[in-house]
C-alpha cells in the first residue's frame, strides 16, 4: 500500500518537465480575455462573434506548450484561442482580431475566431477555416510535408516536426475527419488528432454524432494508430497524455489520438442560452472547471496562494492592457479589401515556394522551332515530367495516378521515374486529396493534384474554396497555391458524371486562376505557368482534345510559358468576333471556314483577356460567343454583360450565345452532338448573326 501510495503522489505531482507558472498565467490570461468578450466587448457590439474557450483552455495550453518543433504546425478550430496564446500570439492581435481591426489576423477580413499565425522561427498556426472539420485534411498534407522533407529529401531539420489539429466530438462525424484519418494511417503520418469532447456540437450530444460518444473507443482497433483518452480537467493526467501523445508522434512518426474530456462551461456562442441542458448537467460541467483544480494542484506544490493571485493580476492586467490597445486600431481602409484575391507582388508569409526564395526560370512565350506533333496528353507529361526533374517541391497524386498513370494516361511511367514518394496514389477521396494538397502547399511543396473528373470535384467544393480565399482572408499572411489538374467535358459520348465542364463554378470562387487550353502547345504553356507561379490554379484538360488530331502541336520547349489572361487570335476578320474556348476552338474554326472573322481563344477564364474581345468587338461590330457549359449562368452571360457595358455602341447586332442547353451531358453519342454546339450549328448562328 505505502508502494502505492508514492506512486499515486508521483503521478499527482507538477511535472517539472512542464512550466506550470506559464500555464497558470496563460489559463488566467485566456479567462481574462473569455471575460472582458462576455461581460463588455460583445454587449456593446464591438465583438460580433465570441466563443468562450472556458474549460478547454489548461489542456490546450499543456498542449501548445509541447509545440517546439522548428516546423510544428497546428490547425485549430472557432474555440481555439488558448492554444494560440501559448504560441506567443499577441493578446492585442487576439482581441483586435476578434473587434474586426485593422492589423491582427485578418485585417478585418475574416471573423476574429478563424485564427491563423505564420510563424518561420517555430510552431505556426495553419489559417483556420469556419467549417467544421475542414482543419483535418490540411494537416494531413503538413504531416506529409513534414515526412517528405524528412525521408525524401533527406532534410534531418524535419525529422522530428509534426502535424498536429484541434476537433471537437462533433467535427469526428465530418467527411474532413474521416479523410486525414484515412490518409495519416495509411501513409503512416506523423499528425497528432487532438479531439476535445465536451459532449455536445452546439447542442446535439456527442452520442448523435458517435455510437457510445466516445470517438477513442470507436478507433480502439483502428490499425496503425495510437490511441490517448483522459481527463482534460486533471492537471496531472492532461498533461502526462499531451506530453505522451506529441512524444509518440514525434519519436515513432506515426499518427495518434488524443482525447480528452472537457466541460463547455458556455454556451456554443455567446447567443446559446443552453437552454437543452439541464441544471444538473450544468451543475456538474462547472465542477470539473478545470481553473480551480489548477489552482489546487500547484499551490503549494509550485507557487503560493500569492503568487498565484499575484499571476491572476498580471493576466488580467495584461488583457486589459490588450483592449486598450485593439480598441485604439482603427478599422482597415475599405477599398484595402480589394488587394490580395492574387500575388501582387507583395510576398505572403508562409505558403507556396517562393517566400523560401524561390525564383521561376527565365521563360519565354514563343514556341521553340518546330518538331513532331504531339498529342496534349504527351504534351502534358512532359512538362510534367521537365519540371519535376528541376524542382524537387513539386509532386504529383490522386486516385489511379500512379503505376496506372492516370485514367487518361497522363501521368503513365512517371512514377517509374520519380518514384512513389512524388507520384502516388491517393485513397477516394477528393476532400482528402485537395485538403491534403493545400497543407503541402502551406508547408512549402508545389502541390499538383488530379481529380479525375470534373464531377468529381464536388465532395472537394469545400477545401477548393478554402483555398482560394486563404491569401485573402489571411491578408497575404499565408497563401497556398496549388495546381489541381482536372479532365472535364466530352469525349466519344457523354454523361452526366464523367462529362460535365461547370469552369464558372471556379470562376466564381475567388481565389482561382482558371486554365482552359484547347491545344497541346497552349496546355504547355499555360501548365508550365501554373506550377512556377504563385497562385492556386485548376487547371482543365478537355478529355475531347487529350489525344484529338487538331489539338496536336510540336512540343514548344521546357523554357516555353504562357501569361494568364492573354486569348489567342486563332483567326482574324472583319465581319465578325467568335469568342470560345476548350473543344469548342476547333469547332468555330470549322464553322468560320471561308468567312473573315476574328476567332478568339479566351485560354484563360480567370481572369480572362477582355481587352482582345473589346477590341475585336469594336473592329468587327459583331459577337459569338460558344461554349460547351450549360447557358444559364455560363461564363459567355460574363462575357454578354461586359461587352454590353464596355461596347454597345460599337454593336450592328446583338451579343449571341450558342451553348448547351440546360440539361446534363446526355450519354447516347446522338443526344450529345444534338445537345453541344456542333460545327453546323455554329456555322448557322454566324449566318443569322451576318444577316442581322
Amino acid at each position: 500500500m505505502a508502494q502505492l501510495a508514492v506512486r499515486n503522489h508521483e503521478r499527482n505531482s507538477p511535472d517539472d518537465r512542464v512550466d506550470w507558472r506559464r500555464v497558470a498565467y496563460l489559463v488566467h490570461l485566456s479567462r481574462a480575455l473569455d471575460e472582458m468578450e462576455e461581460k463588455h466587448l460583445v454587449p456593446e457590439k464591438k465583438v460580433l462573434y465570441q466563443f468562450s474557450a472556458r474549460g478547454h483552455d489548461m489542456a490546450q495550453i499543456l498542449l501548445g506548450m509541447q509545440l517546439t518543433g522548428r516546423h510544428d504546425a497546428t490547425c485549430g478550430y472557432y474555440r481555439s484561442r488558448p492554444l494560440l496564446l501559448s504560441l506567443g500570439i499577441d493578446p492585442v492581435d487576439a482581441l483586435g482580431s476578434a473587434m474586426g481591426r485593422a492589423g491582427g489576423y485578418s485585417d478585418g477580413r475574416d471573423i476574429g475566431v478563424v485564427f491563423n499565425y505564420p510563424n518561420t522561427a517555430g510552431a505556426a498556426a495553419l489559417p483556420m477555416c469556419g467549417g467544421v472539420g475542414a482543419q483535418y485534411t490540411p494537416t494531413a498534407g503538413w504531416a506529409q510535408a513534414m515526412k517528405y522533407y524528412a525521408t525524401t529529401l533527406g532534410r534531418q531539420d524535419y525529422a522530428r516536426d509534426i502535424g498536429v489539429v484541434l476537433g471537437g466530438d462533433g467535427s469526428v462525424a465530418s467527411n474532413g475527419f474521416w479523410a486525414a484519418l484515412t490518409a495519416a494511417t495509411t501513409q503512416a503520418l506523423p499528425m497528432l488528432f487532438y479531439i476535445e469532447d465536451n459532449g455536445f456540437g452546439i447542442s446535439v450530444p456527442s452520442t448523435a454524432q458517435t455510437p457510445g460518444g466516445n470517438i477513442a473507443a470507436n478507433l480502439a482497433s483502428w490499425r496503425n494508430l495510437a490511441i490517448f483518452d483522459g481527463d482534460g480537467c486533471n492537471p496531472a493526467d492532461a498533461a502526462r497524455l499531451v506530453q505522451d501523445a506529441v512524444s509518440f508522434v514525434r519519436d515513432q512518426r506515426k499518427p495518434a489520438l488524443l482525447r480528452l474530456t472537457v466541460p463547455r462551461l458556455e454556451g456554443h456562442s455567446f447567443q446559446d442560452t443552453q437552454a437543452y441542458k439541464s441544471e444538473e448537467t450544468v451543475r456538474r460541467e462547472w465542477e470539473r472547471d478545470p481553473l480551480p483544480r489548477l489552482k489546487d494542484f500547484l499551490v503549494p506544490a509550485v507557487m503560493t496562494a500569492e503568487e498565484w493571485s499575484a499571476c491572476e493580476s498580471e493576466a488580467r492586467e495584461k488583457a486589459e492592457n490588450a483592449r486598450a490597445a485593439a480598441e485604439n486600431r482603427p478599422a482597415a481602409d475599405p477599398s484595402s479589401v480589394m488587394r490580395h484575391v492574387f500575388f501582387g507582388g507583395d510576398m505572403q508569409t508562409m505558403g507556396g515556394q517562393h517566400p523560401g526564395g524561390y525564383a521561376p526560370p527565365a521563360t519565354r512565350s514563343a514556341p521553340a522551332a518546330a518538331g513532331p506533333r504531339v498529342n496534349m496528353v504527351t504534351a502534358i507529361r512532359r512538362t510534367l515530367e521537365h519540371e519535376m526533374a528541376i524542382n524537387e517541391r513539386v509532386v504529383i497524386f490522386g486516385e489511379d495516378v500512379g503505376p496506372k498513370g492516370g485514367v487518361h494516361a497522363v501521368t503513365l511511367g512517371m512514377q517509374d521515374k520519380f518514384g512513389a514518394e512524388r507520384v502516388f496514389d491517393t485513397s477516394l477521396s477528393e476532400e482528402g486529396i485537395i485538403g491534403r494538397a493545400v497543407g503541402m502547399a502551406l508547408a512549402g511543396l508545389v502541390p499538383v493534384p488530379e481529380i479525375q473528373f470534373r464531377k468529381y470535384a464536388e465532395p472537394a467544393t469545400e477545401q477548393l474554396n478554402d483555398c482560394g480565399t486563404i491569401r485573402w482572408r489571411t491578408n497575404n499572411r499565408f497563401a497556398a497555391p496549388v495546381v489541381v489538374r482536372m479532365p472535364d467535358g466530352f469525349f466519344k459520348c457523354g454523361d452526366p458524371w464523367h462529362s460535365q465542364t461547370n469552369e464558372v463554378a471556379f470562376v466564381h470562387q475567388p481565389g482561382w486562376k482558371v486554365a482552359v487550353p484547347s491545344n497541346a502547345e497552349d496546355a504547355v504553356g499555360l501548365l508550365r505557368t501554373s506550377i512556377r507561379g504563385n497562385d492556386p490554379v485548376i487547371f482543365f484538360e478537355h478529355r475531347a482534345m487529350l489525344d484529338h488530331a487538331w489539338a496536336r502541336r510540336p512540343y514548344p520547349g521546357d523554357d516555353f510559358a504562357l501569361p494568364f489572361g492573354k486569348a489567342k487570335l486563332t483567326r482574324t476578320g472583319n465581319d465578325i468576333t467568335i469568342i470560345t474556348w476548350g473543344a469548342m476552338v476547333h469547332r468555330c474554326e470549322e464553322a468560320a471556314e471561308g468567312l473573315s472573322a476574328d476567332i478568339l481563344d479566351l485560354r484563360t477564364l480567370m481572369p480572362w483577356d477582355q481587352e482582345a474581345v473589346l477590341t475585336s468587338v469594336a473592329k468587327t461590330h459583331r459577337c459569338l460567343i460558344v461554349h460547351e457549359d450549360l447557358g444559364t449562368g455560363g461564363f459567355g452571360a460574363e462575357i454578354a454583360a461586359v461587352i454590353a457595358d464596355k461596347a454597345f455602341t460599337d454593336l450592328d447586332a446583338p451579343v449571341s450565345r450558342l451553348t448547351m442547353p440546360d440539361i446534363p451531358s446526355p450519354h447516347n453519342p446522338v443526344l450529345l452532338e444534338w445537345a453541344v454546339p456542333s460545327t453546323e450549328r455554329i456555322a448557322k448562328r454566324i449566318a443569322e448573326i451576318l444577316e442581322f
